[in-house]
């Protein structure tokens, strides 16, 4: 009886065991399949606010860095946020600091969208949620439209200020005008034209008389007459 005892309870290790692997795998193979639904999103509304490369979207975190220029937010703060939500003492606050920030970010793309505000309570429901709002943003009729009132936060450390290639700069944001490069364009300062000669201005005809013909031009000259012949 104690060995019957010790074998059902063996087995039930071996089931509980085996019933957390599954639900492990089936909850790995959810996250891929989310990640690759909001990558493709993702996709779609870079698209259609003009960013080059469809790759972007497709990179963890970065993809939501671009989310965040978009958006008129800094990508820096965002990607602090990142780290510091992993770090075990400042998890709660950076995680809600950091949900707070994207809440921020999806305000100003659901309005550069021409949406109104309560479409962002998708965007708070979770994963199913962000999915619906995306999916409308980029299948939407509406269009890009990033010409709006600047953001509350325009003039703090939170807007974005940096210029990354293949993204468009945002109307209002306040970057640095690259230094101008040579090229045949305006002189530069100091610059002046090479002299012409001068040339006197010719003086015409008194009134009442008549310019004297042109000389015909220079023949050749006749060879001298021979002399008499002896």
């Amino acid at each position: 009886m104690i060995h019957l005892a010790y074998y059902d309870y063996g087995a039930g290790d071996a089931a509980s065991a085996a019933a957390f692997l599954i639900l492990g795998l089936f909850g790995f193979l959810f996250a891929i399949v989310a990640y690759v639904i909001s990558a493709f999103l993702l996709s779609k509304v870079f698209e259609k606010a003009g960013v080059q490369g469809k790759w972007r979207a497709w990179v963890p975190i970065y993809n939501y860095l671009v989310l965040a220029k978009l958006g008129d937010f800094s990508p820096w703060v965002i990607l602090g946020l990142v780290v510091a939500s992993a770090i075990p003492v400042l998890q709660y606050l950076a995680g809600l600091a950091l949900f707070v920030a994207l809440i921020m970010v999806a305000y100003r793309v659901n309005a550069k969208f021409g949406r109104d505000w309560p479409i962002l309570l998708l965007f708070i429901l979770g994963p199913l949620g962000q999915w619906i709002w995306l999916g409308i943003l980029a299948f939407g009729s509406n269009p890009w439209n990033p010409n709006i009132q600047p953001s509350p936060w325009a003039n703090s450390f939170l807007a974005d200020k940096t210029v990354w290639n293949g993204i468009p700069v945002q109307p209002g944001q306040q970057v640095q005008a690259p230094p101008a490069t040579g090229g045949y364009g305006a002189p530069a300062a100091g610059y002046a034209p090479p002299a012409q000669p001068y040339s006197p201005p010719q003086t015409p005809p008194a009134a009442g008389t008549t310019p004297p013909p042109p000389a015909p031009p220079a023949g050749p000259t006749p060879p001298p007459p021979a002399g008499p012949q002896s």
